[in-house]
């Protein structure tokens, strides 16, 4: 049934595009508007509203975007106010525009149609069941095509092939009105020919009907392993390696694919599938992988494929060469931080995305990833702590940055999100001194990967002396060239900044680091939109042969290993999924998942109710102010709704949303209510059942980032002052037109104002590294929209030590 038809619905859950154009019209009328109706819930003591919750809803319109009639939506449906409570207000105020937005349509659709598993030549059913004030008509479709002959409420098709599985939606017709469907999964599987079983009913339980095969394979081949299951709604997968899940988006896929082999994929394989509650497992089967070896020995030697992986299972033997030791890592440690969501400067987009993309990929090379979006100063500096700790004798150690950046002297610096502006160095993260304690810890590697700007900032003359040792294990991988812009670029969804772009293409090659980022720079120098725009430059002191693909294999620190594992998990254990049981009989699930090391998903799905129950559904609310979260994030039908773009094909369906950012901010433990609200068949009134939930510190919250500077290790190494700087911000502060390509850098020293001919008291910052002839826009100076649901099925030098510049010169410089 349509969210706007049924009067029990609480607030909480009506259709984006409806609470859209509500809010809309409560915005912009005055004596019927948003603060009338927040006069009438104040005297209803079932929602009321204080003074003070109104003063904060009446802040929301300093906010870009921001909507008072949301905020105050969200309070009424906190407190269970309905969509039939709503529009008794309403018709109480006479507000004819705002009842239109809510009104019942003609159309109820009473049947949606459910995804589906099922296996090639036997029979698909789709159904959806509406009614309308007339009669109504369906016209089924296939993604974006019509399917022929498919104008009844029932899609079958007889037999069913390989080419019919895809995403199925229905149109309901009813005179100038129509409603469409939930979409629909038809996954089809090639059992019978692949795999000679026999015909599989969908009728019962679960079924695996595919089962995974063992297989014997060599570093740098790519593994497939496919399982499948029937069943409707369609199975939830998820791959484990020797009993531990693996989190990678192919890991929740009936296909697990891993492009390039390592000896740490060896194992033991199996796959957990789900359909609602119910669980079953695949086969384990084992997956061996051998070395490539090149031996050279002074007489013939006959070699066979057992002996391969019998010297693949001794890897901390192998020898190339008879007598040269391949590079190995002890452990592979990787940070990575995304800063999007700047107080004072242009926001960003696409560090979300590569951040992500980049955390999956790092994974796959066997990297322990912790990765964070949006840190403060004292978040970074204490971030940066925890990954030091990770990092001993032998250990790859790679950071990543993508946010706004500046290069002064030969030195980088990271700016955080609570950055002022304009900003010094003592408000920001300095690369090199990162550097010099990653040194410290005996690292075997040691990977900067810098997305950001490195112009000049003219606001900071402060000349840091930082003495670094002489070591060839360090690699610089610079998004552009110094004193130069790095672009994202603008698209309706969110895509990739230019250097992951092309990174994430090549990051799983089994080549020494720095070829792999010339390859990286000749790829991104074919792209139009950047030529002599933005150009990858690489510092190497690399000596040898060190790659992320390099085996681990532990040193004699066997404990001290042990210790950092733990660190480690520390900051990535989820809470466990529970299922809650209420006085009423009904039961929830509430389960959890990572999109990123501080961005927690929690979801609630009705795993029973009674049968007298015609209405039930369940949301969380009541959570801590430290995480300010979203009322926009909360208790959504769809996992974009929420802001989850990324991790939304790995979440069970038919589940309510709520994502929770900034876990660094959590002080305390995280408590949360569980609201179930329900009707029945013999009562008119909506009856709440509540029970509250404590999940302690989940994920990077166990650390306690929030702290000012615990250790401020990182401060240590900079003989400069590193106080919060109170500088005035620029009088004069303007952004592009979303029309040009946008630089990861903020505008206060590196655009020139312009009177904008033709408009009053206007102006346009004009770069120096425009590309006019792209319709790409300049991202970071006006924030946009997020992508909507049919969107988503990113040198100057002074006396420096003398030894601080012998070494920098002696790293390799490449430039493209």
């Amino acid at each position: 049934m349509s969210d706007s038809s049924d009067r029990s619905l609480n607030l909480h859950f009506l259709k984006e595009p409806v609470m859209r154009k509500l809010c809309e019209v409560l915005d912009k009328t005055n004596s019927k508007g948003w603060r009338k109706l927040g006069e009438m819930v104040g005297n209803d003591r079932r929602f009321r509203v204080s003074s003070d919750e109104m003063e904060m809803c009446s802040l929301k319109v300093l906010e870009l975007e921001g909507s008072p009639s949301r905020v105050l939506l969200r309070l009424m449906g906190d407190r269970g106010c309905t969509l039939g409570h709503l529009v008794d207000l309403l018709q109480t105020m006479g507000h004819t525009e705002a009842l239109q937005c809510v009104k019942p349509p003609g159309i109820q659709i009473l049947i949606q149609p459910q995804s589906v598993a099922i296996i090639v030549g036997h029979n698909l059913r789709l159904s959806c069941y509406a009614v309308g004030k007339a009669g109504v008509q369906f016209q089924w479709f296939k993604t974006k095509e019509e399917v022929h002959n498919s104008s009844s409420p029932d899609l079958v098709i007889s037999p069913v092939q390989l080419t019919d599985a895809g995403f199925y939606i229905c149109r309901v017709n009813c005179g100038d009105s129509f409603e469409f469907s939930q979409w629909a999964q038809v996954d089809v599987l090639n059992v019978a020919t692949s795999y000679g079983l026999g015909s599989h009913s969908l009728e019962g339980r679960l079924k695996v009907v595919i089962q995974p095969q063992g297989q014997r394979l060599l570093v740098g081949d790519s593994l497939q392993l496919e399982c499948g299951a029937v069943g409707r709604p369609i199975p939830r997968y998820q791959w484990h390696r020797n009993g531990v899940p693996l989190h990678f988006p192919e890991a929740s896929k009936r296909r697990l694919t891993i492009p390039y082999l390592l000896l740490e994929h060896h194992g033991k394989y199996r796959c957990e599938i789900c359909i609602n509650n119910e669980r079953t497992w695949t086969n384990e089967v084992d997956v061996l992988v051998g070395p490539r070896i090149s031996v050279q020995f002074s007489g013939a030697m006959e070699c066979s494929e057992d002996d391969v992986f019998a010297f693949g299972a001794g890897a901390s033997e192998l020898i190339l060469n008879s007598n040269q030791e391949p590079p190995y890592a002890t452990d592979k440690v990787a940070l990575l931080i995304g800063n999007l969501s700047y107080r004072n400067h242009p926001q960003l987009k696409a560090p979300m995305v590569d951040v992500y993309d980049l955390t999956n990929l790092l994974r796959q090379l066997n990297f322990k990833v912790v990765s964070l979006l949006d840190l403060t100063e004292s978040e970074m500096r204490n971030a940066v702590d925890e990954f030091l700790l990770l990092l001993h004798k032998g250990v790859y150690g790679l950071l990543y940055y993508a946010g706004h950046g500046y290069e002064n002297y030969g030195n980088s610096f990271m700016v955080p999100v609570d950055a002022p502006n304009p900003y010094h160095s003592a408000n920001c993260l300095c690369v090199q001194s990162i550097l010099k304690l990653m040194q410290e810890k005996e690292t075997g590697l040691n990977v900067f990967l810098l997305d950001m700007c490195r112009k000049r900032n003219i606001h900071d003359d402060t000349t840091p002396n930082i003495l670094l040792r002489v070591t060839a294990n360090i690699v610089f991988g610079y998004a552009t060239c110094q004193d130069a812009e790095a672009f994202e670029l603008s698209s309706s969804g969110f895509t990739n900044g230019v250097f992951v772009k092309f990174l994430k293409k090549r990051l799983l090659e089994d080549e020494k680091i720095t070829v792999l980022l010339d390859r990286v720079a000749e790829d991104m120098g074919q792209f139009d939109a950047t030529k002599g725009k933005q150009a990858l430059e690489i510092r190497s002191s690399l000596s040898e042969r060190r790659a992320l693909t390099d085996p681990v294999l532990p040193g004699d620190s066997s404990d001290m290993a042990l210790a950092h594992n733990r660190q480690w998990a520390k900051a990535h254990e989820l809470p466990e999924s529970m299922s809650l049981d209420f006085d009423c009989g009904a039961q929830i699930k509430l389960g959890f998942a990572a999109e990123f090391s501080n961005v927690l998903v929690i979801y609630t799905h009705i795993v029973k109710k009674p049968e007298d129950m015609f209405f039930c559904q369940a949301h969380v609310t009541n959570f801590s102010p430290d995480l300010d979260v979203d009322p926009k994030e909360m208790n959504r039908e769809t996992p974009e709704e929420t802001g989850i773009y990324l991790l939304s094909s790995s979440l069970p369906q038919h589940c309510l949303y709520t994502r929770l950012s900034s876990l660094q901010k959590l002080r305390d433990q995280l408590g949360f209510t569980v609201c179930l609200q329900g009707s029945f068949k013999a009562m008119d009134e909506l009856v709440d059942w509540t029970t509250d939930v404590n999940i302690g510190k989940p994920l990077i919250a166990r650390l306690d980032l929030y702290r000012t500077m615990r250790r401020n290790s990182c401060l240590q190494t900079c003989p400069m002052p590193h106080s919060p700087c109170h500088s005035p911000r620029a009088e004069h502060l303007h952004h592009h037109p979303q029309d040009l390509l946008s630089p990861h850098c903020s505008s206060p020293y590196l655009d020139v104002c312009e009177p904008l001919q033709g408009a009053v008291g206007g102006s346009r910052c004009v770069s120096s590294t425009l590309y006019d002839n792209c319709s790409f826009s300049r991202y970071g100076c006006t924030s946009s929209d997020s992508p909507g649901r049919a969107s988503i099925p990113i040198e100057t030098t002074d006396d420096i030590n003398e030894l601080q510049t012998v070494f920098i010169n002696s790293l390799q410089f490449h430039h493209q």
